[in-house]
């Protein structure tokens, strides 16, 4: 027997090619839509494909089943509940499919949607035990398939019939399997069609019995509730693909690149209404780029953020480094968004020939994001994580509006607000931020590091059964009155701010450093806590007085501190200055 599992990182997605060595016969099961990588293994080993067999309609990519079906004239299989608008021999449970020696046997597995099979695998026809299980979504490597992803759809199927199935297709099909039945899943760590996926891409029926959450005893009623809660919002293309799948389309040739244009051609479609899509990685992008041009780095979950923010059916022109134009226009079309007309073949014209249609991004560290926050009443966080991402805590007064829905929530932000957008480590904020603003808000800037720089300093958030307390403010008389009744400055500015000139008693502790350094305070002692205008000083009072230290906040920092007529001092006892 032939088994190869292709494992596509970028969609969290598993196909597989089954051939039997001794007959060429061979089938794929849930194959990508670029499918150079069957038809080269195919032919290196002598294969002859002559089905396809899809575990069911995908949601989260566009399947490779009519290309493969147009290559090799292989015949396309789906379970016997898959409503399909092209020629296709439909699968019911029990069937077996002998490919020589190699067998296959079809599990009809509804749950994660009506449709939904599994494909049990025997290298031998008299074999008791199987090789193991091709089991699409209806269980993953820590997980199962989540049972929502139809609701709202028009299927008729809601949450909870699908839970009850899937629960039903777990303990009546696939746990009656062998412990030792290896457990081949459609996909891994990442995928949105589930919530804790491993990233093992491989598992066996007894470690998945055992260590499997949702495989563990429970009533139906009990499971029911397990799968549906903290899911993943359902990506933005979801629906698209889910239909385009059942339907005939266009084929992809992934050997074909998308036409250059050059840079007038490119502002002529961009005018037109075209989006100007830059794939290149954030910190480039922030240095600058076409102004309006939204940003998904391809390193990153490239085509599943790309169909967060864009239409399907809008035109797409690639803007960022041609070398990736081709990568980038196979990426999209994995996920059926055939529409890139182009790409901008000499992106320097663009810097020398057209400056004023270069813009940079503003992006902010923690400190900058604090001591904006501590200024600036108004400014509008947006957190773009997913809720079960957000258990532990968001930033104070964060929107939490998941990258998923953004596109569809912009009534529900102000425009004119300045916006800070967050998440996890600061890629998909910059994502975010590029659609805010190509939507035309009008001061937008990202979190670099995202949530986690922010709570591995330390800094207060909410939502983790704390709340930040406000932070007592004083003026600088009053500071320096505490100062001399014994209480410590704290100074929580960067160095090079420091060296510039601080109060003559402060010790320094930089922000990010607040958590990590916090014995070096004396105990028992009232801290007074400055930076340069009062707001990242705010931040870490509110941090402080969480930790039970007493703090309170200089308010205006040590500009108001200058201006009281108080000593500004360099480490060498010169006068110094405020920056």
């Amino acid at each position: 027997m032939i088994f190869s599992q292709h494992y596509l990182a970028c969609l969290s997605h598993a196909s597989y090619l089954i051939g039997d060595e001794t007959t060429g016969r061979a089938v794929v099961v849930d194959p990508r839509r670029d499918i150079g990588v069957y038809l080269e293994e195919a032919e290196a080993e002598g294969l002859r494909i002559e089905r396809v067999l899809e575990t069911h309609l995908h949601a989260d990519f566009l399947s490779g089943h009519l290309e493969l079906a147009a290559a090799t004239g292989a015949v396309v299989s789906f379970g016997e509940a898959a409503r399909l608008d092209f020629p296709s021999e439909p699968l019911a449970h029990g069937r077996r499919i002998e490919l020589g020696e190699v067998a296959l046997e079809i599990l009809a597995t509804p749950g994660h949607t009506p449709e939904s099979i599994c494909v049990v695998v025997y290298e031998h026809p008299g074999d008791a035990d199987p090789y193991g299980v091709l089991t699409g979504d209806t269980l993953f490597v820590g997980d199962v398939g989540r049972p929502d992803l139809l609701a709202s759809s028009g299927t008729g199927f809601d949450a909870d019939t699908l839970g009850r199935l899937l629960y039903a297709s777990l303990h009546e099909q696939l746990l009656r399997l062998p412990d030792e039945t290896r457990v081949f899943p459609a996909h891994g760590a990442g995928s949105s069609c589930g919530k804790q996926l491993s990233s093992e891409t491989s598992s066996t029926i007894g470690e998945q019995r055992r260590s499997n959450y949702a495989l563990q005893p429970m009533t139906e009623d009990q499971f029911v509730a397990a799968v549906t809660e903290g899911q993943p919002v359902r990506p933005h293309y979801f629906t698209f693909d889910a239909q385009r799948n059942r339907q005939r389309h266009s084929l992809l040739d992934e050997r074909r690149p998308p036409p250059e244009l050059t840079l007038a051609e490119v502002l002529e479609r961009v005018e037109a209404g075209a989006i100007a899509l830059d794939s290149r990685e954030p910190a480039d992008f922030a240095a600058g780029h076409l102004r309006g041009a939204v940003n998904v780095g391809l390193l990153g979950r490239f085509a599943e953020w790309a169909g967060d923010v864009l239409d399907p059916d809008g035109e797409i022109v690639l803007v960022g480094d041609p070398a990736t134009a081709a990568e980038s226009s196979v990426r999209l079309a994995r996920i059926g968004y055939d529409t890139v007309s182009g790409y901008l073949g000499d992106p320097g014209a663009l810097f020398v020939d057209r400056p004023e249609l270069v813009e940079a991004s503003s992006r902010l560290t923690i400190e900058q994001l604090a001591e904006l926050a501590g200024l600036v009443p108004d400014v509008q966080v947006v957190d773009v994580r997913n809720p079960g991402e957000t258990v532990a805590g968001t930033l104070p007064g964060a929107r939490l509006v998941p990258l998923a829905v953004l596109v569809d929530s912009l009534d529900g932000l102000d425009r004119d607000a300045p916006t800070v957008v967050t998440c996890a480590g600061g890629y998909r904020s910059q994502v975010a931020a590029s659609l805010l603003r190509h939507a035309g808000f009008a001061d937008v800037s990202d979190l670099i590091g995202g949530c986690g720089a922010w709570t591995a300093a330390g800094l207060p958030v909410v939502g983790d059964g704390t709340v930040p307390g406000l932070a007592v403010q004083v003026t600088p008389v009053v500071a320096e009155e505490l100062l001399d009744a014994g209480a410590v400055l704290v100074d929580v500015r960067e160095p090079g701010e420091w060296v510039a000139g601080h109060a003559p008693q402060a010790r320094l502790v930089p922000m990010g450093q607040v958590e990590a350094r916090l014995h070096e305070l004396p105990t028992g002692a009232r801290a007074v806590v400055v930076c340069r205008s009062g707001g990242r000083s705010n931040t870490v009072t509110q941090l402080l007085t969480s930790r039970g230290v007493d703090a309170v906040n200089l308010a205006g920092g040590m500009r108001a501190w200058a201006e009281a007529g108080l000593p500004v001092v360099t480490d060498g006892g010169d006068a110094g200055s405020v920056v």
